[in-house]
């Protein structure tokens, strides 16, 4: 097994990204929940503080107040998606690649590795809206991600992490399909009601 180098992450590396590198998947379902947002959450949401505002006095008309919350909500979370939509540059990890790029450890790569203690795990460097610890996906910029970057089979790597420093052997970089969850609508969204309410009536409630 090759002992490659021992890679620290740079002190005055950015914290956060430059840009916003992201699979086919995790775009598209940023691009699924805009949509939603835009087309179906907001709108019934709008009707809802429609209805609420002809029913008296907006100060004490619970209905009315956290609606208009929820639509602050909505439409920062609107923009977020759309500047991060806008941002997006796609790394497919299953273009294929050549030379030596193809065998170290860059987004998209899929990392087998193991600690000090001979623990193995697996993961999947993504961008920072696919973080999923569920499915083993981190960010490029986290700190395992980080530590990881360039790295090929058998190099050793420090991670530096909040609960401290630990010694990760590469053990395997590939790439390949990366699954990204997507998006579903939440439970309870305005949008899933049974219609909007009429003037005079109550919205549904089940």
């Amino acid at each position: 097994m090759r002992k490659g180098f021992t890679r620290e992450p740079k002190r005055d590396e950015p914290a956060t990204p430059g840009k916003n590198y992201i699979t086919p998947g995790g775009l598209e379902r940023l691009k699924d929940e805009h949509r939603f947002l835009l087309t179906r959450e907001r709108p019934a949401v709008t009707a809802v503080v429609s209805w609420a505002a002809s029913n008296g006095d907006r100060s004490e008309n619970a209905d009315y107040q956290y609606g208009k919350r929820r639509l602050r909500q909505i439409d920062g979370r609107i923009r977020f998606l759309t500047k991060r939509i806008e941002a997006a540059e796609v790394v497919d990890p299953e273009t294929p690649r050549r030379g030596p790029a193809a065998a170290r450890a860059f987004f998209g790569a899929t990392v087998r590795y193991a600690n000090a203690a001979g623990a193995e795990r697996v993961v999947s460097i993504v961008g920072a809206d696919e973080v999923d610890l569920n499915r083993n996906h981190v960010s490029w910029v986290s700190p395992l991600g980080r530590a990881l970057m360039k790295s090929a089979e058998g190099d050793n790597v420090v991670l530096q992490a909040p609960g401290g420093t630990d010694y990760l052997t590469v053990l395997e970089v590939r790439y390949g399909r990366i699954e990204v969850e997507p998006f579903r609508e939440p439970p309870g969204a305005e949008a899933a009601g049974k219609g909007i309410p009429r003037r005079g009536e109550a919205p549904d409630e089940g």
